[in-house]
């Protein structure tokens, strides 16, 4: 059985259990039942996932993995691929969104090299996990080979278990990528069956001229290469990234360790599209923290049938809008934990 295989196979369902006793608290709680909305949902969900009736999330931790895109060449994007390094370096010094996020909600940050199209100085904090310098250029062939595609989730799968051993309550996605918008837009057409146009946004902020350029590039890439939805390898492998097979990994990996998964935004949506095509196991694992203004994410989310927490008219990445979903999360742990009982609080229930 090969690493994928057998993270896949140990995806349990969520706990009925400690959902029903998750319910049940929450019916006792001093409120009207049903009053908190999806805080009650959540709670409930968190629960199954976990095997706790009363869930924690104190120990959060965000993946931010990075890789470049041989696609960058066919000028889809606003900035440079120098860009990359540049910024996992201040993912590593602490500089940039997500690092503020992750230290107002209390997380981790792991910063991963999964591809980056060049040698990364030795520098604390930095997980090398390349598989290569960059992909190939989907709009001419495929971004890799299967077995590089095998490679990245792999990968994915085991930065989750070494994190474990940090202790982990709670793991969000992050990433970063010049030009990644492009690959994840042809994933999520792969997958989704939607047009390139339907699924092709501004990324990071392109003019129409070149947003009609990158879809032109996003259709070819599909046609040269004729990913098949039904294979989650395949369509890694022909369109995808090393940064989203990455993170496909870290899906399958948290919830084959029963952890929940905060996914971000249009990048990890299309991450999340090749976990779930791997291993429909995992949706119930999945919680969409925010809605990117990128339409190709609505998309995905629609198809995985989820419903994301915020919508903030965010398209950054990195991993923001899932830490920023981390609030909600331990919101709704808490409620059901400390919030007191008609019962312990002498409120009347009728």
């Amino acid at each position: 059985m090969t690493m994928i295989e057998e993270a896949i196979s140990g995806i349990a369902p969520l706990d009925r259990s400690a959902m029903e006793e998750a319910t049940a608290r929450q019916e006792m709680l001093t409120k009207p039942v049903g009053s908190l909305g999806r805080l009650e949902k959540l709670s409930v969900q968190l629960a199954g996932i976990t095997g706790n009736p009363r869930p924690t999330v104190e120990r959060k931790l965000v993946i931010t993995m990075a890789g470049d895109h041989g696609v960058a060449a066919e000028g889809v994007s606003a900035f440079p691929v120098e860009v990359t390094p540049q910024m996992v370096h201040n993912f590593l010094s602490g500089g940039a969104a997500v690092n503020v996020l992750a230290r107002q909600a209390g997380a981790r940050v792991c910063v991963v090299d999964m591809g980056i199209a060049c040698d990364m100085p030795t520098v604390e904090g930095l997980r090398r996990r390349k598989i290569s310098y960059g992909t190939g250029n989907i709009a001419l062939g495929p971004a890799m080979s299967r077995e590089q595609a095998v490679r990245a989730i792999e990968a994915g799968i085991g930065v989750v278990e070494e994190e474990m051993a940090a202790g982990l309550d709670l793991v969000a996605t992050g990433d970063m990528g010049i030009a990644n918008t492009t690959p994840s837009s042809a994933v999520t057409a792969a997958v989704t069956g939607a047009s390139a146009a339907e699924v092709t946004g501004r990324g990071t902020g392109i003019s129409d001229e070149s947003l009609s350029r990158k879809i032109e590039v996003i259709e070819r890439a599909l046609q040269v290469n004729r990913p098949d939805p039904n294979d989650g390898l395949d369509v890694l492998a022909k369109v995808g990234g090393f940064e989203i097979g990455g993170l496909a990994g870290v899906i399958i990996g948290a919830a084959a360790n029963r952890i929940p998964v905060v996914v971000d935004g249009f990048i990890s949506g299309a991450a999340m599209l090749i976990a779930l095509v791997l291993a429909p196991e995992v949706k119930p694992y999945l919680i969409a923290s925010h809605r990117s203004v990128e339409g190709g994410h609505t998309l995905a989310m629609r198809w995985a049938g989820l419903e994301p927490l915020l919508d903030l008219d965010m398209r950054l990445g990195e991993g923001t809008g899932a830490v920023l979903s981390m609030h909600i999360v331990e919101a709704a742990c808490r409620i059901l934990d400390e919030m007191a009982t008609f019962a312990s609080a002498g409120v009347s229930a009728t």
